[in-house]
């Protein structure tokens, strides 16, 4: 009998996108077939993968697999020994599958698996750039009704990010936030720091696409760019700075800037991925009390977390989503953001 055939998108590293046919896989045991319903486009895409292949360890891509890491979509089909999915069940596919007994995974956090059996979807396995994902049982979250296929996309890597650095630093109706570098996650870092009630939100880019998109969304009080940045952090905050920093930036003056523009007691989370950050400890960190934490995606619990939060909040991570394509336009999708004049960019399935 014939195996039933797709077509995916694949990166072969030279800033394009190639399409290549797939047989559709069958679930095994602990796993399903979901059909996909949108995967939205990481900056580690292109970072790592679409422009040339740098990634290293849990970065590193396999040429030839179906890129795509941040997929939603539907149960369609069912492998044995399934615990809690079943046929129809709508899902959100966490991006990274763990082996599942290590410590980290014990604690939820896939993404710190260090396991030879660890395999993230897009890289080391088939991902979500495809009409079909195979999947295990364990890697899953529910997608609520509430909540649509596009805005369960962004929740694994974008917004999972993004909250978990939150819940790191701790952010409440007592803040000014400071985002540096308004991309895709920094405009998410707004979207959640809005919903914990910050009562200032600042945010520092220097593409004007960037900035028109966050004041249209409503998601900043001030933006500045960076050359005017310091300056105006200090005139709205009294002189004092922000409690709550985050970068997004990955840049080394987005993040000497988010360490600057925090008063003494601060805390500041670190997002952005690559770069580097030069400092001096005592003027900038240790005479001011301040505290930096990194902060690599989420856990399994926290992402549950995320879901039924959003749903409370009433904020739908979709309108981030700029830009919408199919499958056979994903090369177009994947040179748009790379480009960087854009908010999120989605591929999506009938």
């Amino acid at each position: 009998m014939e195996k039933m055939r797709m077509r995916g998108a694949t990166l072969p590293g030279n800033s394009s996108v190639e399409m290549k046919e797939f047989e559709i896989p069958k679930p095994g045991h602990g796993q399903v077939l979901i059909q996909t319903k949108a995967t939205t486009i990481c900056g580690s895409d292109i970072r790592c993968i679409y422009r040339e292949h740098v990634g290293k360890g849990p970065e590193g891509y396999i040429p030839g697999m179906v890129a795509g890491h941040e997929p939603c979509g539907v149960i369609v089909e069912e492998g044995e020994g399934l615990k809690r999915f079943k046929k129809g069940d709508r899902v959100i596919v966490y991006h990274i599958s763990g082996c599942g007994v290590c410590n980290d995974c014990r604690r939820g956090y896939y993404i710190s698996c260090k396991s030879r059996f660890r395999q993230a979807y897009g890289w080391q396995r088939n991902g979500g750039m495809a009409p079909y994902i195979l999947a295990d049982e364990k890697d899953l979250i529910a997608l609520p009704d509430e909540l649509t296929y596009k805005d369960g996309a962004q929740v694994a890597c974008g917004f999972g990010t993004v909250y978990e650095a939150i819940e790191k630093i701790g952010i409440c109706g007592n803040d000014a936030v400071l985002v540096t570098g308004l991309g895709p996650v920094g405009l998410a870092a707004l979207m959640l720091a809005k919903a914990m009630g910050a009562n200032m939100l600042i945010g520092v880019e220097m593409n004007d696409y960037r900035i028109g998109l966050a004041k249209e969304l409503g998601l900043v009080d001030y933006v500045f760019k960076p050359d005017e940045a310091m300056d105006g952090i200090m005139k709205v905050t009294n002189g004092n700075g922000v409690e709550r920093a985050i970068d997004a930036s990955a840049s080394d003056p987005g993040r000497q800037l988010a360490i600057r523009a925090t008063r003494e007691w601060g805390k500041i989370a670190f997002v952005g991925e690559g770069g580097t950050c030069t400092f001096n400890p005592s003027p900038d960190i240790i005479h001011g009390q301040k505290t930096i934490y990194g902060s690599w995606v989420t856990s399994l619990w926290r992402m549950e977390e995320l879901v039924e939060r959003l749903v409370r909040w009433g904020i739908h991570p979709e309108d981030l989503i700029t830009d919408e394509f199919p499958l056979e336009k994903a090369g177009e999708a994947y040179a748009l953001m790379a480009g960087g004049n854009c908010g999120k960019v989605a591929v999506v399935f009938d």
